[in-house]
């Protein structure tokens, strides 16, 4: 059992339980004999995604099979520590499972972007595309929160001009595999609330960009409408999901 947890632990992870149950029903992401690869970056997201997926496998209907993938892009040339999440993967009886590339290299050394996140994450994205075929799993879990959502909104409407935002459930039919996003409808906020309950384990990112990004950027004007506007946050998420934006 992960520190931490205790009688006082469990009604943050309880809450982002019904976000997640929530979100699984309204998208309809979880059939009956899926399995699915959880993108375990090592963040505090995706690691309350898995446990997420795990636990609700109790409640939900549809049986199904959750497997951890982490694509290290080993920034820096380094290849990361995914030790405590090997553990904590095996604590739960969960495959996990790590590969390995050169994406670091190719973003930060051999393209040197200016912006470049943008080209990490489609490397990134595509290897996980290729690893969840490889592992037999025909669904990708990924880690997005209902920040994320409002915050990549924001970054097209601002910065591409355009009204859009990623979708709670894609069918990939290249790939013939199906992305969701459990967590879609979950504030960040009781993300991070559940994972510091439960003493989750976090692999910090080694990024060079880490914090200087156009997400930060519109992390931070959020946080600053927020403030001087409460519920600004809401109200806009509410807004895409009554105009039916990109199947929100």
């Amino acid at each position: 059992m992960p520190a931490g947890m205790g009688i006082m632990a469990v009604e943050p992870m309880q809450k982002l339980l019904g976000f997640m149950r929530r979100a699984c029903d309204q998208y309809q992401m979880i059939q009956d004999g899926d399995r699915i690869a959880v993108g375990l970056s090592g963040g505090k997201d995706s690691v309350a995604l898995l446990t997420g997926l795990v636990r609700l496998r109790g409640f939900l209907g549809p049986r199904y099979e959750v497997v951890g993938l982490s694509i290290d892009p080993c920034f820096g040339g380094e290849e990361t520590d995914y030790a405590p999440l090997a553990g904590y993967c095996a604590s739960l009886g969960v495959e996990h499972h790590v590969k390995r590339t050169g994406i670091g290299q190719v973003v930060f050394g051999e393209r040197s972007e200016k912006h470049p996140c943008s080209l990490c994450a489609r490397l990134r994205r595509g290897s996980l595309h290729d690893q969840t075929k490889e592992l037999g799993c025909n669904k990708l879990a990924l880690g997005h929160h209902m920040d994320d959502a409002v915050e990549t909104f924001l970054m097209n409407l601002f910065i591409e001009g355009r009204i859009g935002c990623f979708q709670p459930v894609t069918y990939l039919s290249r790939k013939d595999i199906t992305m969701i996003r459990p967590m879609a409808l979950a504030p960040e906020k009781d993300v991070r609330r559940a994972v510091r309950s439960l003493g989750l384990p976090v692999v910090r990112s080694k990024c060079p960009a880490d914090g200087v990004t156009r997400r930060q950027w519109a992390k931070e004007y959020l946080a600053e409408m927020e403030r001087g506007d409460k519920g600004f946050k809401n109200r806009l998420f509410g807004a895409m999901q009554r105009k039916g934006i990109d199947g929100w």
